[in-house]
């Protein structure tokens, strides 16, 4: 999520491991990747931001979006009242989701 616009700019649909951390490094763009970022500490996170660019904490904005993702989109809470049986269906509902909040900001 950039800081200053509340845009998210990055996603990854996955485990919170070290694949998890790389892939979400990687869908994040090129001209936020000499910001400094915010995490919540996972160690994960170390194997891909690195020095003083890494900073534990501050992460407020992006665990309220989280919980609004979870709150409209059913997939995400209990998967037997609501499932997606691929994995890409699941993916689109989020990405679809995400550009909807995006273009809701001004």
């Amino acid at each position: 999520m950039d800081r200053a616009t509340r845009r998210i700019v990055g996603c990854f649909i996955g485990q919170r491991d070290a694949p998890g951390a790389f892939g979400l490094w990687q869908s994040i763009p090129a001209p936020y990747l000499d910001a400094v970022c915010h995490t919540d500490g996972l160690r994960f996170y170390r194997g891909v931001v690195f020095g003083a660019l890494h900073r534990i904490g501050g992460t407020q904005h992006i665990e309220r979006d989280g919980a609004t993702l979870r709150l409209r989109l059913a997939h995400l809470v209990r998967q037997s009242l609501s499932f997606s049986r691929q994995q890409t269906t699941l993916e689109t509902l989020v990405w679809l989701f995400l550009h909807r909040y995006n273009t809701s900001l001004s």
